[in-house]
């Protein structure tokens, strides 16, 4: 399509130019704005209609004037241009190179609102992606192809999370494993984290980096996880890389979609969200999985603050929908110096039950994850019982769960921030924890399960 250009606009309105009489111009086109002054700033056309057409500009419109404002329209897409050289650089949340390097070259140049995998050509989820941490890697297993949130709050240790599975995660018996890292919204300090981080661990050549900071414009913020995915995109279904996506924090996007909602007019929907947020979301989710009779696969790690730490809130609500399964940290487990603070019983991996097992982990991996969490489960019950009686009065068996229960967060769930634990080193440590309960309380192993991996005091 030919390139237009046409001064003048009718309105300007916040981040947004109001234009009439525009023939031929399409939704999400990206647009070059010239400012009296000579300068160029990027937007793109969000409402179209018969007689008027609304520009969003991405840097904002301060300074510019109807009457000598010029929209130049490029009959394209938001565009990245894409690479084998992508991996070990770092790019803004529109894909600007912010690591002095200069852009990439010699590659080809894709649209970044592609669309959602056709489930007709997916392919099930099965492999086992090791994180390195034991509470995701036993109870909470993260499979190729899936997608598992991580539903956090204010002041929890997310980010430091996200570095350590950035840094720790691989396929399991796979060279060909990147991850691409998003962080949208971020502050100064944050984005300096990220960087020395996983700069530090040697991640750098299997990483690719995109970095939105707070005061970047909004409407870069709703573009960095699409130019995020579509990186991945890239990688895995062109050079047949398996990628871990990692996404921070969502709930910044989310609050990006409802101001630029806002000051397009749009009617509200539940917390002033836009009644579009569920759509949206999955556009972006749904773009994980493994292709059928294709080489790669994107598997995402969206991470989420809670407002209020409420999980009915629209965008954690919204995004379990959609997701398979959630990890949800404590801010009790936290205040008590354990990290990660990884709340068990509230979190669940819908697809763990087809990626473990003989085959992919180990073959006592099942039943071992169903005998903890039945055991931490009873520790809770415990605890309730012992704020009203007292410990004192509790029997034995009671006592014993008190004691597995501590023992459990202090050595499996806490682990060090740069502690990379294999998954036998942690299933390991599953049953020794199980092995000071008594035996009539392992009601999900089976007798043949226990005389091979309970150790018995004595025995």
């Amino acid at each position: 399509m030919a390139v237009t250009e046409y001064v003048g606009v009718e309105k300007i309105t916040g981040p947004f130019l109001l234009l009439s009489g525009i023939p031929g111009v399409g939704y999400d086109e990206i647009v070059d704005v010239l400012s009296p002054d000579g300068g160029v700033r990027k937007g793109r056309v969000v409402l179209v209609d018969r007689n008027s057409t609304l520009v969003q500009v991405f840097s904002g419109t301060e300074g510019l004037a109807p009457a000598s404002t010029a929209v130049r329209f490029l009959g394209r897409e938001l565009e990245i241009s894409l690479s084998p050289s992508l991996l070990g650089r770092t790019f803004s949340g529109i894909g600007e190179p912010r690591d002095g390097c200069g852009p990439v070259l010699g590659g080809v140049r894709r649209a970044v609102n592609g669309s959602a995998i056709n489930p007709m050509a997916r392919e099930y989820p099965r492999d086992f992606i090791s994180t390195g941490i034991s509470s995701i890697d036993v109870l909470l297993t993260l499979i190729r192809g899936q997608k598992l949130p991580i539903f956090s709050g204010n002041g929890l240790p997310h980010n430091q999370l996200a570095v350590q599975i950035a840094t720790q995660s691989r396929l399991v018996g796979a060279e060909n494993f990147a991850v691409v890292f998003a962080g949208i919204g971020i502050k100064h300090d944050d984005a300096a984290y990220f960087q020395q981080r996983l700069s530090a661990h040697g991640q750098g050549g299997h990483l690719v980096l995109f970095l939105n900071l707070a005061d970047d414009p909004v409407i870069e913020r709703i573009a960095t996880p699409r130019f995020a995915l579509t990186a991945a995109e890239y990688l895995a279904f062109d050079l047949g890389m398996h990628v871990l996506v990692i996404m921070t924090d969502m709930t910044s996007y989310c609050e990006a979609l409802r101001e630029l909602s806002v000051a397009r007019g749009e009617v509200p929907s539940r917390k002033g969200y836009p009644s579009y947020l569920y759509s949206d979301l999955a556009s972006l989710y749904e773009r994980a999985g493994v292709l059928r009779n294709g080489r790669g696969s994107v598997t995402q790690i969206p991470i989420l603050t809670m407002p209020n730490d409420d999980i009915t809130h629209p965008i954690p609500d919204l995004t379990g929908f959609i997701t398979e399964g959630q990890v949800v940290l404590s801010r009790d487990l936290e205040a008590r110096g354990i990290y990660p603070p990884v709340e068990v019983l509230p979190s669940l991996s819908r697809l763990m039950k087809d990626g473990i097992g003989k085959g992919y982990t180990r073959e006592d991996h099942p039943d071992l994850a169903g005998q903890l969490f039945a055991s931490y489960s009873r520790v809770h019950d415990v605890r309730s019982l012992a704020g009203v009686v007292g410990e004192d009065e509790l029997s034995p068996a009671d006592r014993a769960s008190l004691s597995f229960g501590d023992a459990f967060e202090r050595s499996f769930l806490s682990q060090g921030g740069e502690e990379n634990r294999e998954i036998s080193q942690s299933l390991d440590l599953g049953w020794e924890l199980l092995s000071s309960l008594p035996v009539q309380e392992l009601s999900r192993l089976s007798m043949d399960e226990i005389e091979k991996y309970i150790r018995k005091k004595g025995a």
